[in-house]
């Protein structure tokens, strides 16, 4: 486990769907202040489900916490809504880079701070979009350009820097990289890092990029059919045998597994025990 003192925890969370669909089995993590933690996993190994049970979204999902704890700097959350969820300062954002395509690059950002608009006065959003700029000179170029014109890349920026607006403690990523170029994801993970260095956010980062989901995390869990079957600091992991094989796709000699090799797979018993 991480060893400062965690500002989120999950103490073996169960999860289940439409009351029958049993889709996390006990899942225990800790998320630092400041640190960048890491979820991997093939699909549907409950990446998502875990941050949803995290941000309250199991509820449109007509899913819920049936057994374990999830605490937010030591008080629990698990079952109240998303709306005060956000207000203690945690935000998901979401898979598919979910934007307001008829407004403005500018627009969707100050839509990050209105969940604290008593807090925010002239100068203040003005100093929160200049340092979204900072990280992102792109979107300063773009501000008044229609975001539903833009990139994947461009509007992965805008959903990140939007997240920032609401000066959040904890930000959750959900696959960030997906569907990038490469060069790109290598930006945004540069930001990424910058910002838990520099704002202390706390980052829970879901990401199949095995590679750089390890390079730019902290600690790292690996999830397998809802549970936790892995866990460590981010380079030991880097180093383990069986995540380079089957995460990093290297064998030995750091030659790449053929995808047949991979799908036939099963873990082994090790890890479970």
């Amino acid at each position: 486990m991480p060893k400062r003192n965690p500002l989120l925890k999950l103490n073996n969370v169960e999860v289940i769907y439409s009351d029958v669909i049993l889709v996390l089995r006990g899942v225990s993590l800790e998320v630092p202040e400041g640190t960048i933690v890491s979820l991997l996993g093939a699909n549907g190994a409950g990446k998502t489900t875990t941050l949803r049970a995290i941000s309250g979204l199991l509820t449109t999902q007509d899913g819920k916490v049936t057994r374990g704890s999830i605490e937010f700097d030591g008080q629990p959350i698990h079952g109240r809504p998303p709306e005060e969820i956000v207000d203690l300062g945690i935000i998901q954002v979401l898979e598919g880079r979910r934007l307001f395509g008829h407004l403005t690059v500018e627009e969707n950002l100050i839509i990050g701070a209105i969940g604290r608009a008593k807090a925010l006065q002239g100068a203040s959003m003005e100093e929160d979009l200049a340092r979204v700029y900072e990280y992102f000179p792109r979107l300063f170029d773009l501000r008044k350009r229609t975001s539903g014109y833009l990139s994947g890349g461009e509007q992965q920026m805008v959903v990140i820097g939007r997240a920032l607006m609401a000066r959040p403690r904890l930000i959750m990523l959900d696959e960030p990289s997906l569907g990038l170029a490469p060069l790109i994801v290598a930006d945004i993970f540069r930001v990424i890092r910058r910002i838990a260095d520099e704002q202390k956010t706390a980052i829970l980062l879901v990401e199949q990029n095995a590679h750089i989901a390890l390079d730019v995390a902290d600690y790292a869990y690996v999830m397998e059919n809802g549970r936790v079957v892995l866990d460590g600091p981010a380079d030991q992991l880097a180093q383990n045998e069986d995540i380079k094989e089957f995460y990093l796709g290297l064998t030995q000699v750091g030659e790449r597994k053929s995808y047949r090799d991979v799908k036939h797979y099963k873990r082994r018993k090790r890890w479970l025990g």
